[in-house]
């Protein structure tokens, strides 16, 4: 059991009190039987230390919480031995005992300061003509430099320990942190191509289909109209594509408020594919969170472009709802709809940029449709205004 401070486990706390006291007397016993028969005020004062010693049990530990107890205990001790020393060179030995006693009941610090005292006044009540035997010296000299030896060496041991651990977690936090940085670097790579993946199907994808549309239907009547809309589609396309390479917001966000920018998504709808697209608005209007309205806003683009595409719909209705907590986005057509499973829940690359929009802003998604019964695709997101 090792008698450093601060280094005592739960069982050295209870076992310090009775060992330490065990030792005490001992080396009490030990100097009165050597002592060159003492008697009357001597053995008195033997009697009443030997008494004093035991209260270390209780004592010890609480040293910590009644340090003042500690030092009046200690106090006794060392004026016990003074006046034995005085009265016999041969309790020197005894005295001694104070210098392991001092480490255990005081911080080191501390520690130091009863040493001290434990070498000093004994020495000095002792008087200059003393005749101490050799081993007493002896004892009384190479005890405390031994448990000071012992004592520098087990805090150094401590603190090599300490040392050595230290380095070993250092070692493995770099490497965790190394491993971390490739993981967040792996992901940012992964998340940044998920982006411009939906951003490219979004925009240069739908537009490039509508002027193939465009184009194909350019040898009627209306074909300077279709020649129109083919070159608007291709600097749309061309800008939108400019703004995803620097992950801006859609340009029809940057100049409008969100039910405008879809109106204005609804009107061009309507005039390159003919199929009537109206927007409604209800509730109390008001700016969002960015990433909120750009969601939003690419949900129905991708809905309205679907419909256009596959539902051969005749009108499409873009319900915009507003609420305390909610923004709900509606987008029904009367299209030929389709069967679950088939092609719209999940299979297609558009369908799942939208799911992966929605997810990345606490949102839901859910899309119905029955075979020629048309489809309806709703979103809800959390209602949380822009700064």
């Amino acid at each position: 059991m090792g008698v450093v401070p601060g280094a005592l486990d739960a069982r050295g706390e209870r076992l310090a009190g009775p060992i330490f006291t065990g030792v005490g007397l001992a080396g009490l016993a030990a100097c009165t039987i050597f002592a060159p028969g003492p008697r009357g005020a001597t053995l008195a004062v033997v009697v009443v230390t030997a008494v004093w010693l035991p209260l270390l049990i209780p004592l010890f530990p609480r040293r910590a919480a009644h340090p003042w107890l500690a030092a009046g205990y200690y106090a006794g001790f060392l004026a016990a031995a003074i006046v034995l020393v005085a009265r016999d060179d041969t309790f020197t030995g005894f005295a001694s005992f104070g210098y392991p006693l001092a480490f255990v009941l005081f911080p080191a610090r501390w520690g130091f300061f009863a040493v001290a005292a434990t070498a000093v006044l004994p020495m000095l009540a002792s008087g200059s003509d003393s005749q101490t035997p050799t081993w007493v010296l002896v004892v009384s000299v190479a005890g405390p430099l031994l448990y000071a030896a012992w004592f520098v060496g087990a805090e150094s041991e401590k603190r090599r320990k300490a040392n050595v651990r230290l380095e070993a977690a250092l070692e493995e936090n770099a490497g965790l942190h190394t491993r971390l940085v490739a993981k967040a670097r792996e992901a940012g790579v992964l998340d940044e191509r998920q982006r411009m993946a939906r951003e490219i199907h979004d925009t240069l994808a739908q537009g490039l289909t509508g002027i193939v549309t465009q184009l194909e239907a350019a040898d009627g009547p209306d074909r300077d109209r279709r020649l129109e809309q083919v070159r608007t589609l291709a600097r749309d396309s061309l800008g939108e594509a400019r703004r995803a390479v620097q992950a801006l917001r859609p340009e029809p966000l940057t100049a409008a408020q969100l039910p405008e920018a879809l109106s204005e998504l609804a009107r061009r709808v309507t005039g390159t594919s003919g199929i009537a697209v109206s927007v409604e608005t209800t509730g109390d209007a008001r700016p969002l969170l960015p990433e909120l309205e750009v969601t939003l806003y690419r949900v129905a683009q991708e809905a309205l472009a679907n419909a256009e595409k596959h539902a051969r719909a005749s009108r499409i209705v873009v319900t915009l709802s507003y609420s305390d907590e909610l923004v709900l986005l509606d987008v029904v057509d009367d299209g030929i709809g389709f069967r679950p499973g088939d092609r719209g829940d999940g299979t297609g690359f558009g369908l799942d940029a939208m799911r992966q929009r929605v997810r990345r802003v606490a949102g839901t998604l859910s899309i119905e449709s029955t075979p020629g019964d048309g489809t309806a695709v709703s979103v809800q997101v959390p209602a949380i205004q822009a700064a």
